[in-house]
């Protein structure tokens, strides 16, 4: 039996994106910027895609902008913004448990000279508005928090703080990364008082390669890549197109029943929760039930390394996690931020696994992992106390 819970590595994609992708990519795969039919018959294609999101989000077409990824989104948003908008300030503010996409953007900006202020986070992995609102500064120019953690699945108080920043500074921008809340949960950046807002295709069952970014038109921003104009000239580049209309489809089907698909991914969470929880040792760091994400459990298995741990589940047919993948090349840095910020024990910190889940995982699916975990954790302690 195979058991992919890494979801929030990469999602499998729809069934009807990826013969919406095959379609363009063999049949309609024009270049948008073209005058033949071809071309126009790809420029509908992303008029449907803007269609899609805007309307999801409830925001207008034009403060739409299709990029390669999260990462790119983030960038763009980042140092758009803070270029745009230095000669009003240079202070910028996060926190310590970002995705490296925007932890690292900090640190360039740092060198080019802007002041970062990097919050920290309770032992639950959530900022507190106290904080936020002490380091908001008349010089403060954006603030950058993640909606969804992606190694514990904690959730930031995000139209909290959206309020807050308004309220304290109305000329701070709000960046939210929601790479791993989007698709999950109803987001409406007007209502939340978000300026720009992050997403990537391949998180919810979409395309990799793709993903957009929301800027509100009264934003001012700078494009980061030069070219052909398109996009208004705020993402030069050929659009992608059979990835944006994949990414609008998948959009279309994880939104058409979220409220149910959502039941469904805590019930499952409680179920592996309850079920992990039985093994002695075990340590399940974050917030309970619809206090966290759906779809995330970090879990730390005393005495056990997690790498060892990941590669005797992969030889039953389960994928795991160790912590971000895009961070998992560098353990000792990026990749436990998050751990360390919430204060888990040093014991713990490499002995951590994410299981992640999707709209696809079964119960069945999440007994077969639980048995093995029975099966596995104590045989690998007993080699590790020798």
């Amino acid at each position: 039996m195979e058991c992919y819970l890494d979801n929030s590595a990469t999602t499998r994609c729809f069934e009807s994106v990826a013969q919406l992708v095959y379609k363009i990519m063999c049949e309609d795969y024009g270049n948008p910027s073209s005058l033949h039919s071809k071309g126009i018959q790809a420029e509908e294609y992303l008029r449907y895609a803007k269609d899609v999101i805007s309307r999801n989000l409830k925001v207008n077409a034009k403060e739409i902008f299709f990029t390669s990824g999260g990462t790119e989104s983030d960038n763009l948003a980042l140092r758009g913004a803070a270029y745009a908008n230095c000669r009003q300030g240079r202070h910028l503010i996060t926190t310590v448990i970002e995705h490296p996409a925007i932890l690292q953007t900090m640190q360039y900006l740092e060198e080019q000279g802007f002041e970062v202020t990097y919050l920290p986070v309770d032992e639950n992995g959530r900022v507190r508005l106290s904080d936020l609102e002490q380091a908001i500064r008349p010089d403060t120019i954006l603030v950058s928090i993640m909606h969804t953690n992606n190694e514990i699945g904690s959730l930031q108080p995000i139209a909290e703080a959206g309020e807050l920043i308004k309220r304290v500074n109305p000329k701070t921008l709000f960046h939210v990364d929601a790479v791993q809340g989007y698709g999950k949960f109803r987001i409406y950046p007007k209502r939340m008082h978000i300026d720009m807002l992050s997403v990537s295709g391949h998180k919810i069952h979409g395309p990799k390669g793709v993903g957009f970014l929301y800027v509100g038109e009264k934003v001012k921003i700078r494009p980061v890549i030069f070219g052909g104009g398109q996009q208004h000239g705020m993402r030069s580049g050929t659009e992608n197109v059979p990835g944006i209309a994949g990414m609008a489809k998948a959009v279309e089907e994880i939104y058409r029943d979220l409220e149910a698909e959502q039941d469904k991914m805590y019930a499952l969470r409680n179920m592996f929760v309850e079920g992990v929880q039985k093994l002695e040792g075990v340590r399940v760091n974050g917030l309970p039930g619809r206090e966290s994400a759906p779809h995330v459990v970090s879990v730390s298995f005393a005495g056990v390394r997690s790498e060892v741990l990941l590669h005797a589940l992969e030889e039953k047919g389960i994928y795991v996690s160790s912590g971000s993948a895009c961070a998992s090349n560098h353990p000792d840095t990026a990749g436990s931020a998050t751990l360390r910020a919430i204060g888990l024990p040093k014991e713990f910190l490499s002995s951590t696994i994410r299981f992640s889940f999707s709209v696809f995982t079964t119960e069945e699916e999440i007994r077969f992992t639980l048995q093995a975990l029975y099966d596995i954790v104590p045989v690998l302690r007993r080699f590790t106390r020798r």
